[in-house]
């Protein structure tokens, strides 16, 4: 079974520079429980909504929406052809809408607003309900729905969750169990990033056996209204949505500067470019990305004059994007 999840008294914590470096995650109990969006939560869901309202001005958002029998699990359709969901383009206040109007039901469909920026969707909001970061330049959006599942994924930012209105379980995996698993295609996903092909609430153990093991490395916690998780980048979280209706906003940011590019296009072009190699070439190649890129250091370019390093020089914006263009050039062949 999961493990519990480190706990701190996060109630009137400003978070520090070591816990948002942190590489495990941690829960911050009632670290938000001063935020008006919060006690409009605990009053009741209509409070809640009312309070949302307040600052909506007309945004179109990207709702994703599931028939009452995929019981709020976004995935695959059977094939991995396709998507059990739709998503559509719609004003907010027509979800908020729906979602009252659903309230009541036994087997409402599936409604979930995902990762949408709070400054466009519902300007204001974040004047009222904020978390001092520090310098940290970090994105706040905002995640709304009713009983939902979303499969365990990864992020590269860092990411501070904080629950505003109903409960919500967090399942966390260290990026060492991305074998056990059991990821789907890298290149067609619901939501942009690879998810896990297990069903959390009914795994198929025969089809999956290694979940087993993931699960004896997991985390779990279940977060109220008003507390808050820091999910360290690249950690595998699954998150279930357990009320009717349920509010999330978090904070994105990354440690390294902006001009680096997403890692996941290299993995890409190394797929496309190293994975199907003959065995030898292969090998060659891992010996190169080892000695220039994950153990580089004096070995890979102290032998070279300091002015005459070029990209094994730590990079800047300038020479990312110099290098950048002279990618592009080489692709575009």
């Amino acid at each position: 079974m999961p493990s519990p999840m480190r706990e701190i008294d996060g109630a009137g914590l400003v978070p520090d520079d070591a816990l948002l470096r942190s590489t495990e995650p941690v829960i911050l109990r009632g670290l938000v429980s001063h935020w008006p969006l919060v006690r409009a939560g605990l009053e009741s869901a209509q409070a809640a909504d009312a309070y949302l309202r307040r600052f909506y001005r007309d945004a179109t958002v990207v709702a994703m929406l599931g028939a009452p029998d995929i019981e709020g699990r976004f995935f695959y359709n059977e094939n991995l052809s396709g998507f059990n969901f739709r998503p559509v383009h719609v004003k907010l206040d027509t979800v908020l809408g729906e979602l009252e109007a659903r309230r009541q039901d036994a087997r409402p469909p599936s409604i979930y607003v995902g990762s949408t920026t709070v400054d466009t969707c519902l300007p204001g909001l974040r004047t009222e309900n904020d978390i001092d970061l520090g310098k940290r330049d970090a994105l706040m959006s905002v995640w709304i729905g009713n009983r939902t599942r979303i499969a365990a994924h990864y992020d590269l930012p860092d990411n501070l969750a904080c629950v505003a209105a109903g409960h919500r379980r967090f399942t966390l995996f260290p990026p060492d169990q991305l074998e056990n698993l059991y990821i789907g295609p890298l290149d067609f996903t619901p939501a942009g990033q690879a998810i896990s092909l297990v069903d959390f609430a009914k795994p198929d153990v025969e089809r999956f056996p290694k979940f087993a093991t993931a699960l004896e490395h997991a985390q779990v916690a279940e977060l109220g209204p008003g507390d808050a998780i820091f999910i360290p980048s690249m950690w595998w979280h699954h998150v279930e949505a357990l009320d009717s209706f349920n509010v999330l906003a978090n904070y994105w940011w990354r440690q390294s500067p902006d001009y680096m590019d997403t890692p996941t296009n290299a993995l890409m072009h190394a797929i496309m470019s190293v994975r199907d190699l003959p065995p030898a070439q292969r090998k060659a190649w891992q010996e190169l990305f080892r000695h220039y890129v994950f153990e580089a250091g004096d070995a890979s370019s102290g032998h070279i004059a300091p002015d005459a390093r070029r990209i094994l020089a730590p990079l800047d914006a300038d020479a990312t994007r110099a290098l950048r263009a002279q990618l592009l050039k080489r692709m575009n062949r």
